[in-house]
């Protein structure tokens, strides 16, 4: 058994979204880590990256894409691009006809990011260099908005761009967060808390620097 197939046995009944799944099959982790840490590609631990940042281990990338509830053609924007490797997962997820928006504050992480996508092809992703707390204004509103950093309180700027019947996951907390599924539903708020994480700080204006 491949180490893909094997992840994947691990979280059966955890990761059951079929789109989810093929995803990951289509997309190579090692491809979007520095040479020296693609050993880990398919361990399923968070691996560094430039600048105190991290790679986010396999099952939570899985898992935050599946909480999307993505569909075909749905325009979706992340905060915190990272590597792109998220990036990548959701734009095989939505489709050439979907859109996603990934926003990343380290410059050097802006051009990575930007260099495994192209790699990797995926045509249907634009990465901005912006304090993504204050999420996207120009291309709002979206559909999904994912936060893949923690925040001290969900941004009002993300809740804002969010388009009627949304949805956003988010880790919120400071030394440990709560994984948050936010529903925007007949103008009223609705919160899942889906379970404790560890993330690094969100930085900007409404994260924690």
């Amino acid at each position: 058994m491949n180490r893909k197939k094997a992840l994947l046995k691990k979280w059966e009944g955890i990761i059951t979204d079929k789109s989810v799944i093929k995803a990951f099959m289509q997309v190579e982790r090692k491809d979007f880590m520095a040479k020296e840490t693609e050993i880990y590609a398919y361990d399923d631990v968070a691996v560094p990256l430039m600048h105190g940042q991290t790679i986010s281990q396999p099952f939570t990338v899985m898992f935050m894409t599946q909480a999307l509830e993505l569909k075909k053609g749905m325009k979706v924007l992340e905060v915190g691009a990272g590597s792109g490797y998220q990036a990548a997962i959701i734009s095989k997820v939505i489709g050439n006809k979907g859109k996603l928006y990934t926003t990343e504050i380290i410059p050097e992480l802006v051009e990575f990011a930007k260099e495994n996508l192209e790699k990797a092809h995926i045509s249907n992703a634009e990465v901005i260099h912006s304090d993504g707390s204050l999420g996207y204004k120009e291309k709002a509103p979206y559909d999904r908005i994912i936060v893949t950093a923690a925040a001290p309180s969900v941004p009002k700027p993300l809740l804002s761009q969010l388009k009627k019947g949304g949805i956003i996951v988010i880790p919120v907390g400071v030394d440990a967060q709560e994984m948050m599924k936010i529903k925007k539903l007949n103008g009223k708020i609705k919160k899942e808390n889906l379970g404790m994480f560890r993330f690094v700080p969100l930085r900007g204006r409404h994260g924690v620097s």
